[in-house]
């Protein structure tokens, strides 16, 4: 019994010992796991709320440019953009905002609305999309090259048949048929939904180009029975 009332004073004293020496450490611990939670439970609500704002400016925009109010909608994307300019909110509004004004023939605020969507945006579709757009209002403004040159990337994968028709637009526009012939045909060669297949094969024959599929075969003149071939 001694033994174990030794042993049970002992242990007692080695845990209050070992309390003594880490006691702030543990308590550090907790408040810190207690301050983490409170740290991530407030950044998920700060971020819902950055998010609702972002997507009801965006809305307000939406609206404006509905009404063709394009100066009201572009003093909102301003506001917009202070905050969130980096939000895929304001990558969209910008997208939105770049049609109307290529609607209304402003081509270069058009073009500056679609570089920013292209540097900015972190959906890597989102700024193809845009350098596509982009691309197309270059051509509108006579920037043949600089066109062809913004589309090099994008000539495979799944906006490869949009980037070689606009390329070849680009190319036909500045008189380079033998260029745009091989764009278009190259286009017609993918599986690209997006593309009007039957405009695009209209350009091809535009610029001298055969339409794949549709070569005319060359069919032997026929002749009477027992009339002999004519000579050439």
């Amino acid at each position: 019994m001694v033994e174990d009332y030794v042993t049970d004073r002992d242990q007692e004293e080695a845990l209050r010992n070992w309390w003594k020496e880490n006691y702030r450490w543990i308590i550090g611990g907790i408040a810190l796991g207690f301050a983490l939670l409170f740290g991530w439970n407030y950044w998920q609500d700060y971020r819902e709320k950055q998010a609702a704002e972002a997507a009801k400016m965006y809305t307000d925009i939406d609206t404006a440019l509905k009404e063709r109010n394009i100066d009201k909608a572009g003093t909102l994307l301003s506001g917009m953009t202070k905050d969130f300019d980096s939000s895929a909110y304001a990558q969209e509004a910008r997208l939105l905002l770049a049609k109307a004004d290529v609607e209304a023939a402003k081509y270069d605020d058009a073009a500056k609305l679609l570089r920013e969507v292209s540097d900015k945006s972190k959906d890597k579709e989102m700024a193809q999309i845009a350098q596509l757009r982009l691309a197309r209002v270059l051509v509108q403004q006579a920037k043949y090259d600089e066109a062809v040159k913004l589309l090099q990337p994008h000539t495979e994968g799944s906006y490869g048949a949009q980037a070689r028709e606009i390329r070849g637009d680009a190319l036909y526009a500045k008189g380079d048929k033998e260029g745009a012939r091989a764009e278009y045909a190259a286009a017609l060669t993918g599986a690209d939904a997006a593309i009007d297949r039957s405009l695009l094969e209209l350009k091809l024959q535009e610029v001298g180009g055969v339409v794949p599929g549709k070569e005319i075969a060359q069919i032997p003149e026929l002749t009477a029975p027992g009339q002999a071939p004519a000579q050439e």
